[in-house]
């Protein structure tokens, strides 16, 4: 009798252990699923898309205050993007702004009927039209930098054109509308990251910054160093050179250079050329179909959906974590570095304005009722 219940008590502690053994198994497996799968999966190069129903975006913040007015004609930015027509979205790929990111959401996440061919060791992809051999994307990883290295809005108003009747003659027939857009950051973040980028060796010496159909001479445009890169080079250094294309970078590639007589900075006086320049820069951020900013990658994500109609495959992610951001600087530093982009700092300003009333406008337009022709707003929009 002894032998039978201590044989029993070990059948019933195997039974035991293995049912506990099960359950933990499967607790393993479930908490596993829930923080390695589709929360991560979202994000992922090769991970599944969202649902369409899902809300992925952030709330508008209720107390935002506006610092700028912008009519309604500014903040609607719908456009009827015929990809099928003669339509081309143009990228004006400013340095250190996080282009290179979004340049690959554009050839590699856009839901397409007829997806870019991107083949791998090839720098570029082939974006055609659905129903034509015909490019509808002018950018870096589509047709290279046929502008130049970074060309500026002076340098692609005046290329793009030419480079594409030449690239599809049959298009000729009928004239093309070109769409502009870009990304903009924080102007000492993306001083810093620029810094930290020529230090390891980056000159973009290829550059043309072509104007009024001739490159900058020498004395226009003097080097910060002598040799083959400026590596190595101390931020102090870095800041020290006048003729840096660093400073105020976002606002010159934005302007129109030929109104301050391109790089010939006797042309004007230099306080009338920098406002000339800000304002110029102003205008023509207002008059792109789309702009984001590098510090809201999802609210980025939802205007360039909403404006173009085209919707991404994975969503955007914001990484906090860059080289910009492993630099540690004193105030005085940052103070020096907001002086010297002093024009970026006063774009940056009125460029986050824009872009927040823009997200909160079509988010409220989202959440209005049912609208009509008479009626196309049918909840007030915040005035405050």
């Amino acid at each position: 009798m002894r032998r039978r219940r201590a044989g029993g008590r070990t059948m019933v502690e195997r039974a035991s252990k293995f049912v506990l053994v099960v359950a933990g198994s499967a607790c393993f497996m479930l908490i596993l699923y829930q923080y390695a799968g589709p929360g991560l999966s979202l994000g992922a190069p090769g991970g599944r898309a969202p649902p369409d129903d899902l809300d992925l975006f952030p709330t508008p913040d209720p107390h935002y205050e506006k610092k700028y007015y912008f009519p309604v004609r500014e903040l609607e930015r719908s456009l009827r993007f015929d990809m099928k027509g003669d339509d081309v979205i143009v990228f004006l790929h400013i340095q250190k702004t996080g282009g290179t990111t979004f340049g690959r959401h554009l050839v590699q996440n856009v839901r397409l009927e007829v997806p870019c061919d991107c083949r791998p060791g090839q720098k570029k992809c082939t974006c055609y039209r659905p129903n034509r051999r015909e490019t509808w994307l002018f950018s870096r990883f589509s047709t290279g930098w046929s502008c130049g290295l970074h060309a500026d809005w002076t340098e692609l108003t005046n290329c793009v054109p030419g480079v594409l009747d030449r690239r599809d003659p049959a298009a000729l027939r009928t004239p093309r509308k070109f769409y502009y857009i870009t990304l903009l950051r924080d102007p000492v973040s993306r001083y810093l990251s620029e810094w930290r980028h020529v230090q390891r060796g980056a000159t973009w010496k290829t550059s043309l910054h072509m104007c009024d159909g001739r490159t900058p001479t020498p004395e226009e445009l003097p080097p910060c160093y002598e040799g083959t890169d400026w590596s190595g080079c101390t931020l102090q250094e870095f800041m020290d050179c006048p003729y840096n294309l660093a400073n105020n970078r976002q606002v010159r590639m934005l302007a129109d250079l030929s109104l301050v007589g391109c790089y010939n900075l006797s042309f004007i006086p230099e306080n009338k050329r920098a406002q000339l320049l800000l304002e110029s820069a102003k205008k023509n951020l207002r008059g792109m179909a789309f702009f984001g900013l590098t510090e809201f990658q999802r609210k980025t994500q939802y205007l360039f959906e909403r404006t173009f109609n085209l919707k991404f495959i994975r969503p955007f992610m914001q990484y906090n974590s860059t080289r910009a951001g492993g630099v540690e600087v004193d105030e005085g530093t940052i103070r020096r570095i907001e002086e010297l982009n002093d024009l970026d700092m006063q774009l940056y300003d009125y460029a986050k304005d824009l872009f927040q009333q823009r997200y909160q406008y079509k988010r409220q337009l989202e959440r209005c009722p049912v609208r009509t022709p008479r009626r196309p707003v049918a909840c007030p929009l915040r005035t405050t």
